[in-house]
Formats: C-alpha cells, structure tokens, sequence
C-alpha cells in the first residue's frame, strides 16, 4: 500500500545570480514574494537550487520511491545523487519521478527551478508576476512496484466518468492505468454514498497494464452545483490474489450539463446562468506559495458572495482548489497558461498541447469542472495560420482526452468577431473592458446583443471585465479612470443589471475575485497591483462591488451600507446606497426614521442631507437585518481620496464632463465625428503612436481599429506621456465649448 511523506521543511535555497549565498527554507515558497509584488517590472527572473538531504527510508524488495512535484514555476530539473532524472516544462502542474534505480543510504535531492524568459515554455508575456519557485508541495510516495500508474502525465492512473441515466439510475465508467501491473491482477470499485455507504462495486482483471469495465449505480443524487454539492466516493483498489498493491480514494458527482447558445449554461436539465468570477493563486506577502489555509479563506469568501463559478486564471491550480470546488459546487472553468502572445515555433506549440493533456488527465475526475481553456487573449499579438492550427489541434486533443467536457476560449476584446478562433470552441467568451479601458459602460450590453443577433448559434460569455479600485479612495461624483471604490462599485451595478437580463450569456466572470500581483503595473495608488479584485490582496477588505453581488447572488438576507470608507463628505446632500436582497430597507439617520424604499436591482438610493456628524443605520426585513456607518460634512474634499498620480480624473474640481458637450471622457471616435475637435487632438495623436508602438504593414485589422477609436482620449493621456496636467485641463476647456454631435 502506498504512503505519503510530506519533504516541506528544511530546504537550502540558492539562487544563481552571482551571490553565493544560500538560506533554508520550507517549501511552499517562493522568491518573488516581495520584488514580484512592489512595481517596477524588476522582480528577479532567474535559475535557483533547491537542495535536500534524507536517509533512505526503508523499502521492501517489491516497492519503489517516487518524487511528487506539484508546482515549480516554470521550467525545473530534478537532480537525483548527481543525476540529471527529469525536465519539466510548465509551472503550473504535478509531474513525478522514480527515484529507485538511483537511492542510496544518504542522498542528496536537487530541484533546479528556472523562470527565465525564454522561447518555448508557456506563459511569457501576461499582466501578472510569473513567480519563480517551488511553491506547492512536495511529497515522497513509497509504493509497491506495481501500482496505479504515477508517470503519466501525473495523474492519478485512474479515471472515473459517471454517466445519468434516463431512469434515475447512474453507471461509472472505469478506466485504470497501472505500472508494472501483472495481466490478471483485478482493479476492484467500490462506490460509496456521502454517509459512507456502499452503493456499488464493480471489478476487472488488468490486461497490459489496463483495466476497463463499468460500475452500475442505483437511484443515484445528483451533484447539483451551490444547492446541492452531493459527492460519491469510489475506494479503487489493485490487488494480486496473494494481497492489496495499491489504493486510492476518489470523489465523484453525477451530473449532466450543456451550453446553449440560446438557454445559456444549462445544470440538470434545468437553466443555470453562471455568474462569479477568475482567481489568481497569490497572496500579499506570499506570493504563490499559498497554505491550505489560504485557499480555503478564498473559497469561502466566493461561497459567501453567492458565486456559482470561478475561472481559474490563467493557469493549472492546486489540486486542493479544484477539490473546494467539488465540494462547494462551483462550476470551473479550468485552462492551461496560453496567453497573450503565440510563440510561432513547434517547441512552444508542443508545450501548449503537453500541458493540456496534464491540465485534463490531472482533473478528470472533479465533477466540478465543466470547460477547459484553450488560451486568454491569445490574439493580442496578431493572427497566423500557425496559431489557428495550434487552436485546432489543442481543441482536437481536449476532446479526445475528454469527449464529456466543453472547450471554451477568452477572447481579447478587439479580436474580430469573424474570427475562426470565435467559432471553433465549443463555446467563447470575451475579455471586454467597456467603460474602464475603453468605451461607456452602455457598449457592453450593445456589443453583446449584437453579436448574439449576428451568431445566433455561438454560446456567448464575458469572461473578463472589471475596474480598478483602491478602497481608500472615493467621490461623490465618481467617474471611469479615478480608481474609486465608488466607480467600480456603478461599474459592476451596470454589468449585473445587463448579464440579468440576458440568461442567454453562459457564463459571467468578474476580472477578478482577489487584487493580484502584475510587477509591470504603477497606478491607482499602488505599485505592483491589479486591484480589479472585489477583495484585497491581503483578503482583509471586502470592496462595496463584492456586495452587489452578494445582493444578487446569496440567498442570507441582509443589507450593506456602500461607502462606508468614504466618511468626509463635502456635499450637503449626500447620497445613500444600500445593497440589498430584502424587498425594502428602511434607513435612520442620527436615530430617527428617514424613509423606506423598495429595492430595484437589488439597491435602494437615499438622498441625505448633512450638517456635521451622522450616524446612518439600514434596516432589512426585521431588526436583525441591519448595517451602520457614521460620516461627517467637511468644508473640501478630503485629498487622501483623491489617486495620487495615475488618473486624470479628479484633476477637474468643477467635473470633467458638462453635458452636452464634449470631454477627454469621450471616445476618439466620438471626438473626430466633430471637425473642429480634431484640429486640437493632435499632440494626443501624437502620444497615441508612442503608446501603440510600430506595428507592420497591414497588421492592424478593421476591428483593432474600431476598437481603439472607442477608446477614451482620457484613456491614452493617462497611458502617454503627451501632455502635461495643464495642457489636459486646457484641452477639456476647448472640448467643453463644442457640442456634441448626436
């Protein structure tokens, strides 16, 4: 029977960069915990050695000892007693070596970690910190020589298909792989209920180094995603007729699901809009070297919110993440680290297809999975034949390790709709930035229904959206670009109000749970940081966006005080919003009874008027349904709610935009429909070459052009350095006297 030793502790670490020196470390850990994280894209990249001494453990003559690897990021060796034994290419999976034919009495283990820019090992280019280190565990597996296979492509040798039957009955389809199996052996399952019943057994003898054979399951329970996450556990067994060789434990969940171009995503036979969000796996101060702790506390906080998906992003997670979904009910999507940029050469092609194939044979068996990803804005770099056949390929092979599941992609907002990368997975969604990056808030739901009028037969999502937020920062008149709570707060209000109406849009996945770490990145406030996330990268502050979708999502009554951090308020009416599930709130300021309203679009919006210090109180269905923040009138905004540096926003103390008119808020397309704004946009031009950079002959597309002319001019006078804060405000006095042309 096989055993686990965990080998976490007392590493020597050492990185090759010319310093020599060498700490001891545990593992999880890595090495750009703080210079990955702090700005300034100069987080060390690089070769480092981790090293550990051991005693052979004792071994019968009839077993072996295995090296489990289950994260180095991104390309590692293993270095066993002075022999080179493995290379593995990617960061993000389990891989696993035999150490037996090399063991002695002491023994010295290397892991060469390297992650290096280079021209073939996926990701390489990516708005977040490709963190270098061995940042899972690592685990020795003593086992008997004959077992369920350990050496291919990491997995678990065994992979477990419950199929639904019409009547209300279940059959688990077996496949087992096995290593140095004998042919006769007999793998055996047996199939237990949630209170550890036996419900099922089934077996069949191992024929070169397989078995095959189905296992009948009677009334079976569905796992029934955040309602009902009810899980099966299948005990899989390798015996010879003389003992037990190997076992493992397995959980499985029956359940059917579809994606419907026009029905949405479809759980059970019945309709099941998906709504959540992605995940980075880092942490502040942690990097990706996250504890089982740490993982559990982000699942707990998208369980609490009422999601019903995440999308793991943008790469293979913990085994422990997957089993948290299974458990919880949250529908995966789960994809590979193809992103951004495809590297035209077969090596690379031939690391996509290779860390599919682990990404799938690795998490077969989570019936919380439901889709894998072929790549993220993978056409950011332009489109060739060589990349539309790696897709094909990639596409090919992930239903042939899996005809049950779906493929999806995320497509970059400016990739062409006619695209054949749009069509050629199972579903699609796109990566769209409408009202942050580019755009209004409106063109989201335009862009949406238009796309669905035109392809009426492609399953459409939005699989990244979002707005920066820094919590400290806030006003009463918020606006795209001012990295406010309060703006991402409208932002996400807009998108859930549009996704609500649309059942048809399969999936919807916030940009992101969770602030994460992109070293290249210095604004809103903090360097190192996207805080798109609805919470903190220290998971300490939850932003007033989470609630709104707790309001939407969770079915715990309650209600939520929205900017409750935004204490000093300079206006003597000030608004009050209160996220809600409750049919009405009641609000009370200063003790005495204001108003109560009904909500619509699970908020409800109170005008306060202000004279010094409040206390304000809102009041759900009875009085344990309450929530409670205190502000106070000031004579001028308080200026530590105000970005330093970053945004152009809140450089206009009298508002940016004047109705009617137009505003660097406008798109270049909005701006250039009126002749006389041209003429005074082009030092902007100007800053826009510099920002966009050389591209060839013919590269830019119809619809990268569209797509940039609906960018904001505020937009690329933050990104550009074309003028100065005195010229922006002098062009937006010039655009506030020319009306806007309808």
């Amino acid at each position: 029977m096989r055993s686990i030793i965990n080998i976490n502790e007392s590493w020597l670490f050492s990185k090759k960069d010319g310093n020599n020196t060498t700490e001891t470390v545990n593992v999880p850990h890595t090495w750009n915990a703080v210079d990955g994280t702090d700005g300034g894209n100069d987080y060390w990249r690089g070769t480092a050695v981790y090293t550990k001494s051991f005693e052979k453990p004792q071994l019968a003559a009839d077993e072996e000892l295995w090296l489990e690897i289950n994260g180095a990021n991104s390309t590692s060796a293993v270095v066993f007693n002075g022999k080179e034994l493995a290379v593995h290419k990617g960061g993000y999976s389990t891989y696993r070596v035999n150490l037996t034919p090399e063991l002695k009495e002491e023994n010295t283990l290397e892991v060469v970690v390297d992650n290096a820019p280079n021209s073939e090992v996926y990701p390489q280019q990516a708005d977040f910190t490709f963190y270098g280190g061995l940042y899972r565990n690592v685990n020795l597996i003593k086992v008997n020589k004959e077992h369920f296979a350990l050496g291919y492509w990491g997995g678990q040798g065994i992979a477990l298909t419950p199929e639904v039957l019409e009547n209300g009955n279940g059959n688990v389809k077996v496949a087992a792989f096995t290593e140095n199996a004998k042919d006769g052996d007999i793998v055996t399952v047996v199939i237990k209920d949630a209170e550890g019943n036996k419900v099922a057994e089934g077996s069949a003898a191992v024929e070169a180094n397989k078995a095959e054979f189905d296992v009948a399951v009677e009334n079976i329970h569905l796992w029934d995603g955040v309602e009902d996450p009810y899980l099966y556990t299948a005990d899989v067994t390798l015996s010879s007729s003389e003992k037990t060789l190997d076992q493992e434990t397995i959980r499985i969940g029956f359940r059917t699901f579809d994606i419907d171009a026009e029905k949405g995503f479809i759980l059970n036979g019945h309709p099941y809009q998906l709504i959540g969000t992605a995940r980075h796996q880092d942490w502040e101060n942690l990097g990706n070297a996250l504890s089982e702790e740490n993982h559990r506390i982000d699942m707990q906080i998208l369980k609490e919110m009422g999601a019903n998906t995440i999308r793991g992003a943008h790469y293979q997670h913990d085994q422990m993440w997957y089993d948290l979904a299974d458990e919880n009910g949250l529908i995966m999507w789960a994809e590979i680290p193809y992103i951004s940029s495809h590297m035209d050469n077969e090596a690379a092609n031939q690391n996509t297809q290779d860390q599919m194939r682990e990404l799938i044979i690795q998490n077969y068996n989570h019936p919380s999975i439901c889709v894998w990803g072929l790549s993220n804005e993978i056409t950011i770099g332009g489109e060739t034949e060589n990349l539309y056949e790696n897709h094909r390929k990639l596409n090919d092979l992930a239903h042939e390790l899996d005809p049950t599941r779906k493929t999806v992609m995320a497509h970059v907002s400016m990739t062409p709709t006619n695209s054949p990368l749009v069509s050629l997975p199972d579903a699609s969604s796109y990566n769209h930035y409408f009202g942050w990056y580019m755009g209004k808030l409106e063109d989201n739901a335009k862009w949406f229904d238009d796309f669905h009028a035109k392809y009426p037969n492609i399953p459409i999502g939005i699989s990244e959206f979002g707005a920066d937020a820094n919590p400290l920062y806030h006003s009463e008149k918020p606006g795209r670009g001012d990295y406010t709570e309060d703006y991402q707060a409208l932002y996400h209000e807009t998108i859930l109000q549009m996704v609500a109406a649309r059942p048809w849009m399969w999936a919807t996945h916030v940009w992101n749970g969770f602030d994460f770490a992109a070293d290249a990145r210095d604004e809103g406030g903090v360097p190192g940081r996207n805080q798109k996330g609805l919470v903190t990268f220290d998971r300490k502050t939850k932003k007033d966006a989470y609630y709104i979708y707790k309001a939407y999502l969770s079915k715990e009554p309650f209600v939520y005080l929205t900017k409750k951090r935004y204490v000093d308020r300079e206006e003597p009416v000030t608004e009050v919003k209160v996220y809600t599930n409750e049919p009405e709130v009641t609000l009370i300021v200063d003790g005495n009874v204001l108003e109560t309203k009904p909500a619509a679009d699970h908020m409800v919006k109170f005008n306060v008027e202000i004279s010094g210090e409040h206390h304000i109180k809102a009041v759900g269905s009875n009085e344990n349904i309450t929530d409670e923040m205190d502000i106070r009138k000031v004579a001028e905004k308080n200026e530590a709610y105000i970005v330093k540096g970053g945004s152009v926003h809140n450089w206009f103390a009298g508002g940016v935009e004047k109705d009617g008119y137009l505003s660097i808020m406008d798109s270049f397309s909005d701006v250039f429909a009126v002749p006389e704004a041209v003429a005074i946009l082009q030092p902007v031009l100007e800053g826009m070459k510099d920002l966009l950079g050389k591209r060839e002959e013919g590269e830019e597309s119809a619809d990268m052009a569209q797509m940039m002319m609906s960018f904001p001019v505020e937009t690329a006078l933050r990104m550009s350095s074309a003028l100065s804060k005195e010229e922006i405000i002098a062009l937006n006095e010039k655009l506030n006297q020319i009306p806007r042309k309808d």
